[in-house]
């Protein structure tokens, strides 16, 4: 299978959790969505877009210092990941993080790259990142599909309403 790719533009936060609403409209148990990018570049408010359009009303903050926050949903459970922290691939192995991919859970996960290769497949990979053009504002955001479901993730965030 291809891996079928897109960009989006995001000027502001809006747009960003506008985006991750999208999302939310595609996810299924059994997801895992990484989501790269540098400090700052709004991964979170991609991820808070994303629970708000499932109803979550608390607060969504990112992760880091707790490595993840579960928010449990009526049908699921939302795991939001936050490897930030990770100096070494083997802290996946002592956290015990591993049980939380299952079918019943959607996992988000930040800063992938910090856990190299020890992740399940996702199904999207999202990486958000300063435009090219220093004049504009806001954030590129590239979506990469690499199962089916990613690819109903990737059309419904690239989706013109």
């Amino acid at each position: 299978m291809s891996t079928p790719i897109a960009t989006l533009l995001l000027p502001d936060t809006a747009s960003t959790e506008a985006a991750g609403a999208r999302l939310a409209s595609a996810l299924r148990g059994g997801m895992v969505i990484a989501i790269s990018g540098e400090l700052g570049a709004g991964k979170t408010t991609l991820v808070r877009g994303c629970l708000r359009a499932l109803g979550w009303e608390g607060a969504v903050k990112s992760p880091t210092y707790m490595l993840v926050k579960e928010y449990p949903l009526p049908s699921l459970y939302f795991f939001h990941f936050d490897f930030y922290r990770f100096a070494d691939p083997s802290e996946w192995e002592t956290a015990g993080l591993a049980d939380c991919f299952r079918d019943d859970s959607i996992c988000v996960v930040e800063w992938p790259e910090r856990v190299a290769g020890l992740l399940p497949l996702p199904d999207l990979q999202l990486t958000l990142s300063h435009p090219d053009d220093p004049r504009l504002e806001g954030r590129r955001l590239a979506l990469a599909a690499t199962t089916r479901n990613g690819e109903r993730c990737l059309a419904a965030m690239t989706a013109v309403s």
